[in-house]
């Protein structure tokens, strides 16, 4: 059912007469960082942002510390930045409420504090990391597409936060909560359902909230018992990830990595184009891609980085025929890889940084770090920035050989990932938002 009213349900807590002077005018130059890590550039900051951004920081001190706010609820969603405002989502810890922010970049000031969703029994987590918040917001120059998975998804006015439309109508267990996030490719607001019950990639007319396509995943789990239900009522059938869209050939491609097998998709029509079989389940790091070659990393604790291979013949099941390389062992589980100059850069749960190359998947360095890492990593310049839940922030030199640059601490930690824009890292803890920057 699509929703077009507001109702009672939502409300802005900052009134909107306020907001034509906060952030500046709308303009299509002024989205930095509009989703979850950057589209087409994953995990990199645009080297417009990366002109003194900080390496060091002390809170203690106060040294490029610009400002911080307290934040109501919980949520692992990534700050999206754009026209002067950071956008971001909470929820009460009971998943009973969820929200959105917007807080000027400026001054750190709420804008809007907005509730979306009541929940009257929401789902219980059944684990310590995961929230009823953890997707992030899509930015356009006329829209934030918030997104909760199957409690709700909405496109808010980014000048009012007012919503035009909502769905509250796509559905699925998430049994440990949901995590992937949204991305829009053209006029389609594209989600994905990797529940324990249902699986399937739907896009929505991102003008009107109407459903223009559903593909339900293909994948064989192999997990059905004697009596034909799913091992564990379907928690090997989850995941997380957030799909991007690709080139190859001249024609758009949506990789999306689900439970025990990934997939290429056309994204305008939903067609299955190609898929590979893996053995792992809660896939949740998003893919990369050099021309002619896909980077998976199929996720859990357990998860292989795959090399595979993309170009016209990538058609149908491709586990083994297209398949350049994998790596088995000593990948990160929940965090990101970023690519930069033609190496994999990522770092596993337990702290550990390797460097692999793109094209062979052979190791470069290995260097333990320290600490437990849920967060992507920012790659800014030459810089890579790894965040970790105790609030440490490595920062590395990008390069063949290890070379930590600097190493900073933040009295709280957490699991959302970092993004950059205009010189400054919007850094999310458990408790609160920093904008870290040079102080004039």
């Amino acid at each position: 059912m699509l929703d077009r009213s507001v109702g009672s349900r939502v409300f802005t807590l900052v009134v909107s007469c306020i907001v034509g002077s906060v952030g500046g005018t709308l303009g299509a130059a002024d989205l930095p960082w509009p989703e979850k890590s950057r589209p087409a550039h994953v995990g990199h900051a645009a080297a417009a942002d990366v002109a003194g951004l900080p390496t060091e920081w002390d809170e203690q001190t106060g040294k490029n510390i610009a400002w911080s706010i307290d934040l109501e609820g919980e949520g692992h969603s990534t700050p999206v930045v754009g026209h002067g405002r950071v956008w971001l989502t909470a929820a009460d810890r009971d998943g009973k409420r969820q929200f959105v922010y917007a807080i000027d970049t400026e001054s750190g000031r709420v804008v809007h504090h907005q509730l979306l969703f009541e929940n009257a029994t929401p789902e219980p987590l059944g684990n310590p990391i995961n929230t009823y918040a953890s997707p992030s917001c899509f930015l356009e120059d006329d829209a934030v597409y918030v997104h909760f998975g199957t409690y709700g998804t909405a496109r808010l006015d980014p000048k009012t936060a007012d919503v035009v439309w909502q769905r509250r109508d796509l559905n699925v267990r998430h049994f440990r909560g949901p995590g992937s996030s949204p991305i829009v490719f053209r006029d389609l607001l594209i989600l994905t359902f990797d529940g324990i019950d249902r699986q399937f990639v739907t896009a929505l007319d991102k003008r009107t909230g109407a459903t223009v396509w559903t593909t339900t995943r293909s994948t064989d789990y192999g997990d059905l018992d004697k009596e034909g239900k799913p091992h564990r009522d379907g928690d090997m059938r989850k995941a997380y990830d957030t799909p991007r869209v690709v080139e190859v050939d001249g024609r758009p491609q949506l990789i999306s990595i689900g439970s025990r097998a990934a997939f290429g998709y056309d994204p305008l029509t939903g067609r299955e184009l190609w898929t590979l079989r893996h053995p792992n389940f809660n896939a949740a790091p998003r893919a990369l891609y050099v021309p002619g070659l896909a980077i998976l990393n199929t996720g859990s604790e357990r998860a292989v980085l795959w090399g595979l291979r993309l170009d016209a013949s990538t058609q149908g099941d491709v586990t083994e025929s297209h398949v350049a390389w994998q790596r088995k062992k000593g990948n990160s589980a929940l965090s990101s890889p970023v690519l930069v100059d033609g190496r994999v850069y990522f770092i596993t749960a337990s702290g550990i940084a390797y460097c692999v190359d793109a094209r062979s998947g052979e190791e470069i360095y290995e260097k333990r770090i320290g600490g437990v890492f849920t967060a992507s990593p920012l790659v800014a310049g030459d810089r890579i920035y790894y965040c970790d839940e105790g609030g440490k922030t490595a920062v590395v030199r990008a390069g063949p050989t290890f070379e930590l640059l600097a190493e900073n601490k933040l009295a709280d930690g957490g699991r959302s990932s970092p993004s950059a824009a205009h010189g400054a890292i919007y850094l999310r803890t458990f408790s609160k938002l920093y904008k870290i920057a040079a102080k004039p």
